[in-house]
């Protein structure tokens, strides 16, 4: 089955810098990646599966439509972000790994593509912050986050982030 992506790719290049120009290719998997590692981790495996499977149906509506567009798809967006960023310059071909390098542009350095995953970092755990505390209140809307058993993917409800303000 394939996977049923809770973003387009409108929704990514309107609400990140990625510039319109980018091919899908280059950033559709880290998609997939965020989505499956860090939205799975916190809707758990029933409501991530749900939702999953009423967007491949074309049925989200009503309450899990409202999470998924003010909720999981900001979250979606900046952890995609997070993941595509370290490798944005890079490609692998048939001799080897090449690194993107333009005339008209400066290729920026590590510590700064480190500073845009930190800020896409900061930004995707706000959001996460915001599904935990709808969920928390709301829970009861959404049978299924709380109805994960044996080895599914429980809900990860925790508030220990990463990003520190001083």
């Amino acid at each position: 089955m394939a996977t049923a992506l809770f973003i387009t790719r409108t929704d990514l290049v309107r609400n990140s810098i990625l510039d319109g120009n980018v091919d899908t290719d280059k950033f559709i998997h880290f998609v997939k990646i965020a989505q499956e590692i860090h939205i799975r981790n916190y809707t758990g495996s029933d409501l991530y599966n749900k939702i999953s499977a009423d967007i491949v149906a074309g049925t989200l509506g009503g309450n899990y439509l409202t999470l998924v567009n003010n909720y999981i798809q900001p979250m979606l967006i900046h952890f995609a972000m997070v993941d595509y960023l370290p490798f944005a310059a890079y490609q692998v071909k048939n001799n080897g790994v090449y690194k993107h390098t333009s005339e008209n542009a400066e290729t920026v350095n590590k510590s700064e593509i480190d500073y845009l995953v930190s800020k896409e970092r900061e930004f995707a755990e706000y959001y996460t912050r915001r599904f935990v505390d709808y969920m928390s209140f709301n829970q009861t809307l959404y049978p299924e986050y709380r109805s994960n058993t044996n080895d599914d993917i429980h809900p990860d409800t925790s508030s220990n982030y990463t990003s520190w303000v001083l």
